[in-house]
């Protein structure tokens, strides 16, 4: 007699049943726990180490690119995550619109495109309005993350937060610091450092 096969774990990809209003966080996840997030979350490297090592916390990783999104999902599956969903869009947009308001613990943002070009800047996913709506979606005490490799970058981040009166800066504690991602190892492995942030939110 053949033994079934076992039913696959569902997908960790979750399907927004709207881009305009707020997501409920309570049915994402099979616990209701603090939610932190990542944005931009490349092949999930980070996330689902984070995941993994962070069962109390629920994670939700955003990323607009299909392919890295179906990685991550078989990733987060292989290892038996149910504290971690992936959700396909626009990183700001979803801070900003999605996300009921005090609703998460942290944000992490690693190795953003840097959009090095002068007449790209506006691109970038950290400008001068995203203290502000970061700091609308992280409880107080919650705490943004950031790591970059670009100095220029860097350097307008750090003056972004610094003329936001909703943060202070805080320390990135080192066995965060010491989960890569793979645009990180990438970079370590060229000889090239990791600049680190972290950005604690106050009172309003």
């Amino acid at each position: 007699m053949t033994q079934a096969r076992p039913t696959p774990p569902p997908s960790l990809v979750y399907d927004l049943p709207s881009i305009v209003e707020k997501l409920d966080l309570l049915k994402l996840f099979p616990r209701a726990q603090p939610v932190e997030v990542e944005l931009g979350s490349g092949d999930g490297s980070f996330l689902v180490e984070y995941a993994a090592r962070h069962p109390q916390t629920n994670l939700i990783g955003v990323e607009r690119f299909l392919g890295r999104l179906r990685k991550i999902d078989r990733k987060g599956r292989r290892a038996g995550l149910d504290n971690m969903r992936c959700i396909r869009l626009e990183a700001a947009y979803f801070v900003e619109f999605l996300l009921p308001r005090h609703s998460l613990q942290g944000i992490h943002v690693y190795f953003p495109d840097p959009w090095p070009k002068r007449r790209h800047h506006k691109h970038r996913l950290i400008n001068q309005r995203f203290p502000q709506i970061a700091f609308q979606a992280l409880v107080p005490g919650g705490v943004v993350w950031l790591r970059t490799d670009d100095a220029h970058y860097f350097a307008q981040i750090r003056a972004h937060f610094a003329a936001s009166p909703f943060f202070r800066e805080t320390d990135t504690p080192s066995g965060l610091a010491a989960l890569v991602t793979d645009f990180e190892r990438t970079f370590l492995q060229k000889g090239i450092p990791t600049l680190r942030a972290a950005y604690q939110a106050v009172s309003g």
